[in-house]
């Protein structure tokens, strides 16, 4: 099977909130790890080039792969985007819509805790740079744990939200903290989102057997090390997509279901 990295990052930043550290990685890290990128032979090509592939159209290059980033913290405009220029790479960013802030402030309300996000008028500036704009829902929560109603104002808002800011069509999507289900990614299609990233088994290799609206993606974390990042630019360390969700996947979706309707709900993140 054709693996094909789709790599997943966050924050880029040498100070990050204790809450995001783990899941960020200094701008020193990101040059070598796009360095590596590139002296593996990988092509980093447009996320709409696997979702066509997937939807049954011409396949990508050979050994190709994707960059993604979710959220929208502020370093992607001031860090990561000219990075990305310089080498002339195309990205993903996901941006969640209640967490836009103001240049140059970290975030009192909304989501995340205090840290610095884009705003709106950045993102409509990366979007007219080239940057793929995806959405990544209006408030940031497991999707899988909420009514029917609730998923739907959550990504089908957030693709309203957007596409008037931006003044033309979105199409791709992704799942707050990797969590879906089969019932949500159904209400991800309906809303008009023709491909959704996921977070399969903590990290996978995508393929062009993947399912478009729930495709595998390698989480970029602080502690992934030169030789595990080395393996998955050769197709190596991480399982391959599709394949079957697992029984604590189930039974993790069950927990926190439960506790969301005791009132109790898991906080994936700090309050």
């Amino acid at each position: 099977m054709n693996a094909i990295p789709v790599f997943l990052y966050h924050a880029v930043s040498d100070d990050p909130p204790s809450w995001l550290a783990p899941f960020t990685v200094t701008p020193r890290a990101f040059v070598e790890q796009l360095d590596m990128i590139a002296d593996s032979g990988l092509r980093p090509v447009p996320l709409r080039q696997l979702v066509a592939a997937l939807l049954g159209g011409p396949q990508p290059p050979r050994r190709s792969a994707v960059l993604t980033f979710d959220d929208g913290y502020a370093d992607f405009a001031s860090t990561v985007a000219p990075l990305l220029h310089a080498r002339g790479l195309p990205a993903t960013l996901y941006v969640t819509t209640g967490a836009l802030g103001v240049p140059g402030q970290r975030s009192r309300r909304g989501p995340f805790p205090a840290v610095e996000m884009l705003s709106w008028a950045q993102v409509r500036e990366l979007d007219a740079a080239g940057f793929e704009i995806g959405g990544h829902s209006r408030t940031h929560p497991q999707l899988d744990t909420l009514p029917r109603k609730a998923v739907r104002e959550e990504v089908g808002g957030c693709k309203r939200e957007l596409e008037d800011a931006l003044g033309h069509a979105l199409d791709a999507f992704a799942y707050p903290h990797g969590y879906s289900s089969s019932r949500v990614r159904a209400l991800v299609g309906e809303s008009g989102w023709t491909s959704a990233a996921a977070i399969r088994a903590a990290s996978a290799l995508s393929s062009l057997r993947d399912d478009p609206l729930w495709f595998a993606r390698l989480m970029v974390r602080a502690d992934t090390s030169r030789e595990r990042f080395g393996q998955w630019t050769r197709g190596e360390g991480a399982p391959v997509a599709p394949f079957a969700e697992g029984m604590r996947t189930r039974g993790w979706r069950a927990y926190r279901r439960l506790r969301a309707s005791v009132g109790r709900p898991y906080r994936a993140l700090p309050a």
